[in-house]
């Protein structure tokens, strides 16, 4: 974990002569228990953040430039104007961020930023959302904008659709924005209505597991999957003009011919609806402590997504098949798909001879290593 004092270091050598104070912020990667791929329909997740992180440390500065500083790929960029930086993608979140503020009329000063992170590449732990919500806030706290943590995720998630270019939902934004420690969330993304849960699990515990898989086909797919989505629901509320989101539909409704679903957005949609029943579900177990209620909800929901959505991928399929064998209370893919990380729930004390006997399995499988993540259900963005 690099502390305030490397970040401070850091941002002195790469940016001399500039006196102003400097502050450093923190925003947390997150996880989703259950909810998955229905934040663009209206329906509800339930997500936690988690203590891996990006950190920066930020200044004004009085050269009239943007200067910005990665410690992981040693890239130093300096512009005096913003524009989509096609050859550093990483830095166009900090731009996104800048340009959000600028069509509210909060008019950035100039800064000197220096970005680390510990949140795993590729591994669908939310890093880019995390990057975009932590330089958000900073800008919001050393400007005296004060934006509230909602309007933070807000303006993060819109500029990660309108300049980077991704049309993400809200939930990895929003949690990050606002988690507490110990605690997960339960999000309506329809109406951003959302409870907290203590997350008291009674002898268990999450724990991730990296596939060090990411297919080609994510970022298309994705986009595919949210167009089914859509076209299954614009069918469907020609019929019932009453539903406003595909989440609101009921599973016997898509058995209706007159509707005129494919078999494809059938599938799709079916997915969605019955996320909403195994998220009510989940969140009752929680509420309940019944740990091992919540552990099949999680087994089912990657059923679910591998058959119905279509977004696992074999090398995911096998982690959950193999820790279902060794009876763990459950698993389930989780970011979004075709690689990225298992999240597990098991009891406390089998997770490192547990998955040394995965690892060995996967490698003679697919001549690939796996990467165990253990982590602490963390606070959202903040200063340090």
């Amino acid at each position: 974990m690099m502390i305030p004092e490397d970040l401070a270091a850091n941002l002195k050598k790469e940016f001399p002569s500039n006196e102003e104070k400097i502050r450093f912020f923190t925003a947390p990667g997150r996880i989703n228990i259950i909810g998955e791929h229905v934040d663009y329909a209206g329906g509800i997740v339930l997500p936690a953040a988690i203590d891996f992180s990006i950190r920066i440390a930020i200044r004004k500065n009085q050269t009239r430039k943007f200067r910005i500083y990665s410690v992981a790929s040693k890239e130093k960029i300096e512009v005096e104007s913003i524009t989509y930086d096609p050859k550093h993608a990483w830095v166009n979140y900090v731009y996104g961020i800048v340009e959000e503020f600028r069509k509210l009329d909060f008019i950035s000063d100039f800064f000197d930023l220096v970005v680390w992170g510990n949140i795993p590449q590729g591994a669908g732990l939310s890093s880019s959302a995390a990057f975009e919500v932590v330089v958000a806030f900073a800008l919001s706290e050393i400007h005296n904008w004060n934006l509230s943590k909602e309007e933070i995720a807000l303006l993060s998630q819109r500029a990660e659709n309108h300049f980077v270019g991704v049309n993400c939902g809200i939930m990895d934004q929003f949690i990050i924005s606002t988690a507490r420690e110990g605690y997960c969330i339960s999000l309506d993304t329809e109406s951003l209505e959302y409870d907290f849960h203590k997350m008291d699990l009674e002898g268990c515990e999450f724990y991730l597991i990296d596939s060090k898989i990411k297919h080609s086909l994510k970022d298309s797919a994705y986009n595919e999957r949210r167009k089914e989505v859509e076209s299954a629901f614009q069918k469907i509320k020609r019929y019932k003009s009453s539903v406003k989101t595909l989440y609101q539909v009921e599973l016997e409704d898509l058995d209706n011919v007159s509707f005129g679903l494919s078999e494809i957005e059938k599938k799709r949609a079916k997915h969605v609806i019955g996320e909403r029943l195994r998220t009510s579900k989940a969140i009752e177990n929680l509420k309940n402590g019944n740990v091992q209620g919540l552990g099949e909800i999680l087994f089912e929901c990657h059923s679910s997504l591998s058959k119905d959505y279509e977004v696992s991928c074999k090398e995911t399929d096998f982690i959950v098949h193999e820790l279902k064998m060794e009876e763990v209370l459950g698993a389930r893919m989780i970011g979004g798909g075709f690689g990225g990380c298992v999240l597990v729930l098991d009891k406390v004390g089998r997770k490192n001879i547990l998955f040394e006997k995965i690892k060995t399995r996967y490698f003679d499988k697919f001549q690939n290593e796996l990467k165990l993540y253990s982590f602490k259900v963390s606070d959202g963005v903040r200063e340090i």
